[in-house]
Order: C-alpha cells, then sequence, then structure tokens
C-alpha cells in the first residue's frame, strides 16, 4: 500500500464518527504517518577494485512501496539535494537518494583512480538489488545523469522512467576545465557562515536559492573537524580531483551512442546559462535516441537543484505521467 492509499485509509475511517471523536484521534492518525515523511538514513556494502565500501543513501515515503524513485546528485554534491523533491513525491514513491562513493557519508575509496562510472554504475546496481525492486524511476543531476545514461542504455536496465538534470550526451572540455578547478578543493572554514558563503559562491549558477535553501546546502555540504586544524570541510573527497589531473580532457566528451541507446521515456532539463549542456546539444535530444521531453528554466545555470516548486512540478508532473 502506497503513503497515499495510507493516508487515505486513515481519514476515511469505515464508520461515521462525530466531531468530537474525529478531533480526538486526529493527531494520532497524524503522528503515525509522519515517520513515513522523514528521511531514514540506510546503507549498502559494495565491491570495487580494491575491496569495499558502502554507500550510503536517504530513504523516504513507505519502505513497502515497490515504486521507487532513485534520485542521484552531481560530481561534488551529495544525496541530501533532494530533500526538497523526495518530500514533494514520498506520497507516490519511495524515494532513495544516495551519495555516490566519496561524497556524504558514504565511504572515500583508498586508490583514487577508482573513482569513475564503472564503479559508480555498479554501486546503483547493487543499490536498487537491495531495494529488491525490479524497475526503478529515475532522476539524475549532472554526473547523476550520466550515471542514469549508461545504466539506462544497458540491455535489461531496471529504468524505466528517466529524467537528466542539465546534462546529456555531450560534455563540454571547457565545462570540465571549470568543475576541475574546485573539485580538488580541501578548504577549511572557521564557522558556518563562512561555510555558507563558499557555498554560494560556487553554487551561484544554482539560481535564487532562498535563504533557508542556502542553509539546508550547507549543512549537508560540511562537516566539523575535530583534527588539530578544526574548523568546518567538505564532505566530500579531495582525492576526486585526482581523476581529473590524471585524465585531462582536451576535448568534448561524446555520450550519443549511449543516448541512442536508451528506451525509456525520457526528460531533459537545462539551466538556460548552463555551460555544461549547451543549446545545440539540448535540442538533439529531442529528436534522437530516446527523443527526450524538454524543459528549460530561466535564470539558472549549471544545475538546477529542484528545489524550485516549478522545477519539483515538471519534474513530478512527467514522472507520475508513467504511473
Amino acid at each position: 500500500m502506497s503513503l497515499l492509499d495510507s493516508l487515505k485509509k486513515f481519514f476515511s475511517p469505515s464508520a461515521p464518527t462525530t466531531p468530537a471523536e474525529h478531533a480526538a484521534v486526529e493527531p494520532e492518525r497524524v503522528r503515525a504517518a509522519q515517520p513515513l515523511l522523514q528521511p531514514r538514513a540506510r546503507h549498502v556494502l559494495c565491491s570495487g577494485p580494491h575491496g569495499l565500501h558502502r554507500v550510503a543513501y536517504t530513504e523516504w515515503g513507505e519502505p513497502t512501496n515497490r515504486r521507487v524513485l532513485v534520485c542521484v546528485h552531481g560530481l561534488t554534491r551529495n544525496g541530501r539535494d533532494f530533500d526538497d523533491l523526495a518530500r514533494a513525491l514520498a506520497g507516490e514513491y519511495r524515494v532513495v537518494c544516495p551519495d555516490v562513493v566519496g561524497r556524504g557519508r558514504s565511504d572515500w575509496l583508498t586508490d583514487k583512480a577508482d573513482y569513475g562510472f564503472p564503479v559508480y554504475v555498479a554501486d546503483m546496481v547493487t543499490l536498487i538489488a537491495r531495494l529488491d525492486v525490479e524497475e526503478v524511476h529515475w532522476v539524475g543531476t549532472s554526473m547523476g545523469g550520466i550515471i542514469g545514461m549508461l545504466l539506462a542504455s544497458l540491455a535489461g536496465t531496471p529504468i524505466t522512467r528517466l529524467v537528466l538534470n542539465d546534462v546529456g550526451p555531450v560534455i563540454t572540455a571547457a565545462s570540465l576545465r571549470r568543475i576541475g578547478q574546485y573539485v580538488g578543493r580541501a578548504p577549511r572554514f572557521a564557522d558556518p557562515a563562512a561555510a555558507e558563503a563558499y557555498i554560494r559562491e560556487v553554487g551561484a549558477p544554482f539560481g535564487a536559492l532562498t535563504d533557508a535553501q542556502w542553509r539546508h546546502l550547507t549543512e549537508y555540504s560540511v562537516r566539523r573537524m575535530d583534527d588539530a586544524e578544526g574548523g568546518y570541510a567538505m564532505v566530500y573527497d579531495p582525492g576526486l580531483g585526482e581523476v581529473f589531473r590524471l585524465n585531462p580532457v582536451p576535448v568534448d566528451i561524446d555520450l550519443w551512442p549511449v543516448y541512442e541507446a536508451i528506451r525509456c521515456p525520457t526528460l531533459a532539463l537545462r539551466g538556460a546559462e548552463s555551460d555544461l549542456l549547451e543549446p545545440a546539444t539540448f535540442a538533439a535530444m529531442g529528436a534522437r535516441g530516446p527523443r527526450a521531453q524538454t524543459v528549460e528554466f530561466p535564470g539558472v545555470g549549471h544545475a538546477p537543484m529542484l528545489m524550485d516548486a516549478a522545477q519539483i512540478a515538471t519534474v513530478r508532473e512527467f514522472l507520475l505521467a508513467g504511473a
């Protein structure tokens, strides 16, 4: 039974009640439903080229719901980026938001050269197996979208509906150089205010977020350090930057063969000011491969954070159209 069905059952008793009786039992019923609307911290053990590692994930909604939505973040972000989207969809889905290895609450890899899409895709297959479902819907921002494309292109893929958030089959070398300039940094911040100022700076392309949204992103982007230096540090492995140093990309990355192998309904989103997903690529995504529906958000670069009500509504409408 979905969370929505459970709530309907809660508030539609078979026998009529008086207003006084209803008032007495309603708070208890609301309290019983509230835990399903709160995030649950989980993890799954995965295998990589040099041993085992834990991938953490945040789960929302009815734990037994067979309709599952997997939301995967960008390169240096984490699964808590999707809190607003998850709350909006927890009535229809069991929403699962992993921290890709090396980020958030997940383990860091010993051999930094292992950070890459073969490990990321394998980890997501393990996660889906842990969820014990045959099919999932997928929302992927930037790197999370590339993972989604790779998995959706495979024969027997569990992905039956795909949202690509500001990423497509061509990744520009210029955008990768920009990302490489900050991904290997290991900044320390004296206090949460300094951390938020940094998040606002590097996240400026996210668009016009509210103060509360910036605070939320900061809260889950840093952790307090107990070493001699102290302060606050980012919750991702600075070793991620080694991939960029070891494998500089002088030309654009072409993933059109991957994209054209996708068969499931696809929605492509773009920030109108994005430097990662170019307008020509975005337009071609609507004509090639799965012939994605395309929606562009004004006043946003790379990448839309899916916190805005209009952005959430766009994703929700597409996903539930396949219900």
